[in-house]
């Protein structure tokens, strides 16, 4: 299994770059960053500063979409951080949240988001790709590789993941749901004629070590009022005894709104209705040992990587014990170096 860090772009812009220099050195393999414009800094910026003080990391959007950039400009975004720093970037992208819903705006359509995988990942791995009418190539790239992995909750966003993404992200680390969601994307995909196989997986949720479980509960709380935004949609369109999982649906029966001015925040006011059963569902927290018995069953099921959000008040000491205890029994090969300031 691989590991990634999940951070937000928050000011100032060298503490997100020292705990993406620290998940390095502690093993992780990429680090996602928040792509929220408004909310917080610009993304890009700070990777192409952490592509040039890391060395083999890779660095990429969890997630962007195809409402708030252009997506020539994305794709040639990537094309360069890749001639740059050695092909080290990945693409998430999904419909669109906080990035489109805090200034007004909505999530774009399932074929919205179709149109623009194909166009982003065909430029940027350097290869011609027909948009707006015309057919586009960047003349100066050559050899730029990119993966575009495809963040999604409902039966129609799976279907497309499993149809065209190179991997598949899911935003909670519930594993009844992971079980759901990863047989529907892998189904998706056979129906499309691809090895399901192929389709990588991804499980992103917050990761907090420790024993305090009422104070990493309240840390991480703003998790399930995240993801309650994407699941009300689902409900709105199937229906709460429909396609999807109880274990997804139930939750948001006390949801009523949700400020983005508070958005991935601890402390978020707006996720009172997320109970302590469901924080515990979705994220993982606790000793060393809990941690590795939830990432080993998530691996059964099929998961490829785990990228931890690190949203709460003791990030450092969680990557730590990550890199010096539980990313060494999940992935044998990577030797963490042991930092310990």
């Amino acid at each position: 299994m691989q590991f990634g860090a999940v951070l937000q772009c928050d000011p100032p812009s060298a503490r997100t770059v020292h705990l993406a220099k620290l998940a390095e050195a502690y093993g992780f393999s990429h680090v996602w960053t928040f792509d929220s414009h408004i909310l917080w800094q610009e993304p890009y910026v700070l990777h192409s500063r952490i592509l040039n003080e890391t060395k083999r990391i890779t660095v990429g959007p969890m997630v962007t979409n195809p409402a708030t950039r252009d997506w020539a400009v994305t794709a040639s975004t990537f094309a360069t951080l890749n001639e740059a720093y050695g092909n080290r970037t990945i693409c998430g992208i999904g419909r669109g949240d906080s990035a489109v819903r805090v200034g007004g705006g909505h999530p774009t359509t399932l074929r919205t988001l179709r149109e623009s995988i194909h166009v982003i990942r065909e430029l940027a791995n350097s290869r011609a790709v027909e948009y707006g009418g015309r057919t586009l190539q960047f003349p100066w790239s050559v050899g730029s590789r990119l993966e575009v992995w495809v963040a999604a909750y409902g039966p129609k966003a799976l279907q497309l993941a499993g149809e065209v993404a190179d991997g598949f992200i899911l935003q909670l680390a519930d594993p009844d749901i992971a079980e759901w969601t990863i047989s529907t994307v892998r189904q998706a995909a056979a129906a499309a004629g691809r090895d399901p196989g192929a389709v990588k997986v991804c499980v992103a949720a917050p990761m907090y070590i420790g024993t305090d479980y009422a104070h990493m509960r309240e840390q991480c709380r703003w998790f399930g009022g995240m993801v309650g935004n994407h699941v009300a949609d689902i409900v709105a369109r199937y229906g709460a005894n429909g396609q999807v999982p109880a274990a997804l649906t139930d939750y948001i029966t006390g949801r009523q709104g949700y400020d983005y001015n508070l958005h991935g925040r601890a402390g978020n006011t707006h996720a009172d209705f997320v109970t302590d059963e469901v924080v515990d569902r979705f994220c993982i927290l606790g000793t060393p040992e809990e941690h590795l018995a939830k990432l080993r069953r998530l691996a059964e099921l099929g998961v490829d990587q785990f990228a931890g959000y690190l949203q709460h008040d003791d990030n450092e000491q969680t990557m730590r014990v990550y890199g010096n205890t539980v990313i060494p029994q999940l992935t044998p090969a990577v030797t963490a170096l042991r930092v310990d300031s």
